[in-house]
């Protein structure tokens, strides 16, 4: 995403082949990612997570292709989070799913710069 009207402090992209782990309180979840930045995930999870819950995440970059013939390993990233937005999604009346909104507000800089390449090595290669 880019443009002038571009408030993200860190490129957006879809991505639904990350997977990871939400955790919070009694509350434990593994899904996928529907988009990532360095800053956050976006996912959708099955049971309602109230808006500014405090989350642990573990994130699981898969392996992706470089520019050159060398593969790089799936990275683990193990980080806090926030829930910024949270709703529900109905379908015939029902809640299906709820999408979650995740801030990563305690990631370490070589997390945050493993995501960052991961997005790099993404973007590059469509």
């Amino acid at each position: 995403m880019s443009g002038k009207n571009e408030k993200r402090k860190y490129q957006r992209i879809r991505d639904a082949n990350i997977s990871l782990k939400v955790k919070s309180g009694a509350i434990d979840i593994i899904t996928q990612s529907l988009d990532i930045s360095a800053s956050g995930v976006y996912c959708k999870v099955e049971k309602e997570i109230p808006l500014m819950s405090r989350i642990k995440i573990l994130l699981i970059l898969p392996k992706t292709k470089g520019g050159s013939s060398e593969t790089t390993q799936a990275a683990k990233i193990a980080t806090d989070g926030v829930v910024v937005r949270e709703h529900p999604v109905i379908i015939e009346g029902r809640i299906a799913h709820y999408d979650l909104a995740i801030f990563f507000d305690n990631i370490s800089a070589k997390d945050r710069e493993a995501i960052l390449d991961y997005i790099g090595r993404q973007t590059k290669n469509k």
